[in-house]
Parts: C-alpha cells; sequence; structure tokens
C-alpha cells in the first residue's frame, strides 16, 4: 500500500483510540505494514496525544545510541553496531512481527496513544503479534543491509507516515514536549500542535517580586493560583502544597463513600498510574479542586476521560465515565459533578480510575487523600526535582490551624 504523508493543520479537535489484543488483529493488520487502524476515529474525527506529560520511563528512542537521519519517505535511518538492541518507543501492543521481501525483519507496535511505530532491517524480531510491550523494552535485534548496521524506522497514524521532526529532536533523540493533535481528513490525517510546555510560564524572578506585594495572608491562596503555571519548582528544585490549610469547599473526595478496588502501583505485572474505585455504575464524579478542564474525550482504554489541571498544581484524572459533563476549557469548582462512573474503555466492571500528577508525572493518590476516610490529608507534601525524577516527601501538619 502507498503510504500517503500527513498534512501539518491547524484546526482544534478531540477524539480516541482503540487497540487490540491477538485475536483482535485481523489478518491483513498481522500482514500489511500501512493499515488504517480499526475504530480509531470511530467516536471523534480527532483525538491528542499528551507528550508533555510523559516521564522519562514512557518513551525511548528505538536506539539511544545510534545515530539518525531522516530520510525523503519520511522514515528515520539510525546507525549504530551490529547487536545493538532496538527499543520500543512507547507502551502498546505488538500488531505485526514477519519477514518482508523488501525490509526483511519488521515489528509494528500499536501504541496506547494512537500511534503505531515500524522497526525495520532487523535481525531478528523478539517479540509476537500480541504480545505487550512496554517503552524501552528491547523487541529486536538491529539488523541492516550489507554491510551497514542500522534499524529503519518510522512512526505512522492510521496507516498513514508522519514526520518525525513534528515529534522528535532526531539529532538528540528527545521527544518533543507537546500536545498533538491528529484529524481525520477522509484520506489522510491532519496533524498539528495544540500546545507545548512552558508557554506558560512565569520567572521565579517575577514570582517572588510578585510574593513580595502580598500579605502572610493572602500570600497561600496566590501561591496556589500561580502554581497551576508549568514552571512550578523553585529554584532548589522544590515545590510544596501544605494541605492542612486547604477549606471545607476548596477539596473534595471523587468519589464520596467508594472502596478501593485496585491500589496505585504494579498491577499483574503492568504500572498501575492511578487508584481505581468503585461504588456503583452511573455514579457521580466530583471535581478534586478547583480547575479547568484541559481534556474531556474518549481516549483509548481509559474510555471516557477528564483531565483536570488545579490552581494548586496538580493535575487529576477520572475516566472509565459513563458519561462526561465538562468540556475542554471548563472552569470547575472542588466538589462540582464532572461525570458518571461507567466502564468504558479497558475495565471489567463499572469504576472510577482516579490519577493525581505533578508536571504531568502520576504519584500515588495515596498521599494527597485517605481512601478509607475519604478525606484529605493534613500533611506538607514536598515535590523535589532530580534529574528526570521527581521526589516526593510528605510530613503530617500536628499544629495544622483550624483542624
Amino acid at each position: 500500500m502507498r503510504v500517503r504523508h500527513l498534512i501539518i493543520a491547524a484546526s482544534l479537535l478531540l477524539g480516541t483510540v482503540t487497540a487490540g489484543a491477538k485475536d483482535n488483529f485481523s489478518a491483513l493488520e498481522q500482514q500489511q505494514i500501512s493499515i488504517a487502524t480499526p475504530g480509531l476515529f470511530d467516536k471523534s474525527n480527532a483525538f491528542t496525544v499528551d507528550f508533555a506529560g510523559l516521564s522519562s520511563s514512557e518513551y525511548s528512542f528505538p536506539l539511544p545510541v545510534g545515530r539518525a537521519r531522516v530520510k525523503s519517505d519520511y522514515t528515520v535511518e539510525i546507525r549504530t553496531r551490529k547487536g545493538d538492541a532496538v527499543k520500543a518507543m512507547f507502551d502498546g501492543t505488538v500488531r505485526l512481527s514477519r519477514q518482508t521481501a523488501d525490509q526483511g525483519n519488521v515489528i509494528v507496535v500499536r501504541h496506547d496513544n494512537g500511534l503505531e511505530t515500524v522497526y525495520a532491517r532487523n535481525s531478528q524480531n523478539l517479540v509476537q503479534v500480541g504480545d505487550r510491550v512496554q517503552a524501552g523494552q528491547t523487541i529486536a535485534i538491529v539488523g541492516g543491509e550489507g554491510r551497514q548496521t542500522f534499524c529503519l524506522f518510522s512512526i505512522m497514524v492510521n496507516g498513514n507516515r508522519i514526520n518525525p521532526r513534528m515529534l522528535l529532536n532526531v539529532s538528540s533523540h528527545r521527544l518533543l514536549k507537546q500536545t498533538m493533535l491528529c484529524k481525520n481528513a477522509g484520506d489522510h490525517v491532519d496533524m498539528s500542535v495544540t500546545g507545548r510546555a512552558g508557554n506558560n510560564r512565569q520567572s521565579n524572578d517575577n514570582r517572588r517580586s510578585n510574593d513580595n506585594r502580598l500579605s502572610n495572608d493572602n500570600r497561600q491562596t496566590a501561591n496556589r493560583q500561580t502554581a497551576a503555571n508549568e514552571d512550578l519548582f523553585s529554584d532548589d528544585g522544590k515545590f510544596q502544597i501544605n494541605l492542612a490549610t486547604f477549606n471545607p469547599g476548596e477539596w473534595s473526595y471523587p468519589l464520596p463513600d467508594a472502596k478501593v478496588i485496585s491500589n496505585y502501583g504494579t498491577r499483574g505485572g503492568r504500572r498501575h498510574a492511578g487508584v481505581d474505585i468503585k461504588t456503583r455504575p452511573n455514579d457521580e464524579i466530583l471535581a478534586a479542586f478547583d480547575g479547568t478542564v484541559v481534556m474531556s474525550q474518549v481516549y483509548f482504554a481509559y474510555g471516557n476521560y477528564i483531565k483536570i489541571k488545579h490552581d494548586n498544581g496538580l493535575e487529576t484524572i477520572y475516566s472509565h465515565n459513563s458519561k462526561n459533563f465538562v468540556k475542554v476549557g471548563d472552569r470547575v469548582k472542588a466538589g462540582q459533578v464532572i461525570g458518571l462512573t461507567g466502564r468504558t474503555g479497558r475495565a471489567t466492571t463499572p469504576h472510577l480510575h482516579f490519577e493525581c500528577r505533578i508536571n504531568g508525572r502520576a504519584f500515588n493518590p495515596g498521599i494527597i487523600f485517605d481512601h478509607l476516610n475519604h478525606s484529605l490529608k493534613m500533611e506538607m507534601v514536598t515535590f523535589t526535582k532530580r534529574g528526570n525524577s521527581i521526589l516526593i516527601n510528605s510530613n503530617r501538619n500536628y499544629m495544622a490551624k483550624g483542624k
């Protein structure tokens, strides 16, 4: 099949994607490299991919030590040494793994974010159709042609090869921290950038200057509002939230009277980035804090999905909803009903999958909320940047005023 190049567009819409296990891939999907993704645009004519929120463990360049160049057909030739390991770019499911006449051993991974990646000219494929892979997992041994050792890599949306420079700094191997919109345009897919990390940053110098103009009484409120900017961390790499200063009405447990059915952490050998809580089908989901809705859409395995950026600097995610009641750009208050519980996406029972994030990185919601008592913890939470990681320390406020 001829690969159509994607066109950069300026339109803004939202949507979703579906992936399948081995039994869900058709014979053509397991044989043909460039093929449309079934169901990708069934519920919406567009979807977004948020690269800004990915942690270092959720992305890998296919050959981290290789030298890459983009060819005229938008494939990336990554030259390296014989025997090097080829890595999966994102989490996903292997859709195709076979030998072809023109590209040798090829692997296609259908990712959870709706993209597909192609790894060709391998000397050996190490995964099979239907295998779940994680970002950075070795999926092949690099091959090449003649005396040259290289991987021929490409990125696709709905069977269309895209310009890798839209997503990557190819020379540095770095993923661009931005949100991409993929819009169905019939015979091709339009792609555009809807936002980049850091566009709304306020310098630390300006923030300190503004703080000096504030009284001690209202400084905490101003800090919560300015914390919604992307640059949350001070010069020493720290950001703090004193949960004990939150008054009634400034927070809400997202699903009152719920019980935890799956904790944060590793579940069945896979990373579980949030906590699953359950009451009854179509129960009301409440916003955890005041904030702005930045995503409200069907989002692959999450099903109906809502992401809120809060004035206190945190982000929360609510998914598998039967219905979303808010849209992108809506201002919400803590305790406001934003949706109903359901089992959309990859879910076996109606429940709420709830996540907390800082700078786009998921952390244990149990640091913020007491799940047993459905209450906010009386804690001073300190987030500290250490390279690509964020360390979290929580200390109880025994002398919290008004508590």
